[in-house]
């Protein structure tokens, strides 16, 4: 017991000493930020489609990717040409650019005859362009007939709108 009161006796003072409070002689520093400052980031500029690619010619050319011709033809008229030319200025002033001419029919006729007729279309197209300047290597011709329809319906203005010739460019 007496071993007890000593043990109580001695964390007493211990405890109350440990409690004894003086002010320091000096204040201590301020903490120390360590986080780093965040640093700025620039603002995001949105990307400009590379020259070349195909979002810059559909831009570029705002509609005049595509040609329309009339039923059962493959004449490109003076509208077609503006068009054309327009293409062509695109495809001399990025001379890396290259460019598929796509053929597409409307839904009349047999598989066959159409998959022809958009040939000849894309055909057209192409040595349009040709003969305005761009290098025949740079260009690919393909026909889809009349597979790949923009315009659903069986009736003229779905026709008309699915009579077409459309250059759109190779991704390198």
């Amino acid at each position: 017991m007496n071993r007890l009161i000593i043990a109580v006796t001695l964390s007493s003072a211990l405890a109350l000493g440990a409690c004894k409070k003086e002010p320091p002689e000096m204040a201590p520093p301020p903490p120390q930020n360590t986080t780093p400052a965040p640093t700025p980031t620039p603002a995001q500029t949105p990307m400009a489609p590379q020259p070349g690619s195909q979002s810059h010619f559909a831009t570029a050319m705002s509609g005049a990717d595509t040609i329309y011709f009339d039923t059962d033809s493959y004449n490109i008229d003076a509208e077609d040409q503006a068009a054309l030319r327009r293409q062509a200025e695109y495809l001399l002033q990025y001379p890396n650019a290259r460019a598929t001419v796509e053929g597409h029919a409307d839904e009349r006729g047999t598989r066959d005859y159409n998959l022809a007729l958009g040939e000849r279309r894309a055909n057209s197209a192409k040595n349009y362009l040709v003969s305005l300047g761009v290098p025949e290597t740079r260009l690919r011709m393909v026909s889809y007939g009349e597979e790949r329809p923009v315009a659903t319906g069986s009736n003229e203005s779905a026709w008309a709108r699915n009579r077409r010739a459309v250059t759109v460019m190779i991704e390198n």
